[in-house]
């Protein structure tokens, strides 16, 4: 797994919001390449969370709309990471803005995978979010 430096302090184009706890997670996909996320979680959540994985479209990075979409969802209830693909932002990868859709759609899968690992939560919904990427998954 590529150690990745990552930011600490917020770092996104829009305000931080009271509603929810943030912090910098990261995973990998099966091509051995680590994923940067940021994980948003309501603030005094009860019980059962539904869980959604978001990405933005080539080029974007999750300090942008992916980022804005998904703490939006957790002021909701959701409990969400908005993820970097790889090569893009600070997810790994040395070869930097490509695009491979194979390696694409196991990001999404390495989401998928990693949410129900996250301690103290029973999830009873997952999903997946692409903005202005054109695919969605249920």
């Amino acid at each position: 797994m590529q150690e990745l430096h990552l930011t600490q302090e917020w770092d996104k184009v829009f305000p931080k919001s009271d509603k929810v706890d943030h912090k910098k997670v990261t995973f990998t996909n099966y091509f051995g390449i680590t994923l940067a996320a940021d994980q948003y979680t309501p603030k005094n959540y009860d019980g059962k969370l539904p869980a959604l994985a978001v990405s933005g479209p080539f080029g974007a990075v999750k300090e942008q709309s992916s980022g804005l979409y998904a703490q939006t969802m957790t002021e909701k209830g959701y409990l969400t990471i908005a993820f970097d693909p790889s090569f893009t932002g600070e997810s790994g990868g040395d070869v930097r803005d490509v695009f491979s859709l194979d390696i694409n759609t196991e990001d999404f899968q390495a989401a998928v995978d990693y949410l129900p690992i996250l301690i103290m939560l029973i999830l009873n919904e997952l999903g997946l979010s692409v903005s202005a990427a054109g695919v969605a998954f249920p």
